[in-house]
């Protein structure tokens, strides 16, 4: 029982991660730059 509550959890943990990276691709961001240009020196635009 403990396994299955547990497999249920990270599951759920997992797709939270990847609602949050498909919400993010579609408002323009991306993993390695997080449309934060000061860190990339501008070259994202």
């Amino acid at each position: 029982m403990g396994t299955v509550i547990v497999s249920a959890a990270l599951a759920g943990v997992v797709c939270l991660i990847i609602r949050n990276m498909i919400r993010d691709k579609k408002n323009g961001k991306s993993i390695q730059c997080g449309g934060d240009c000061s860190h990339c020196g501008g070259h994202c635009h």
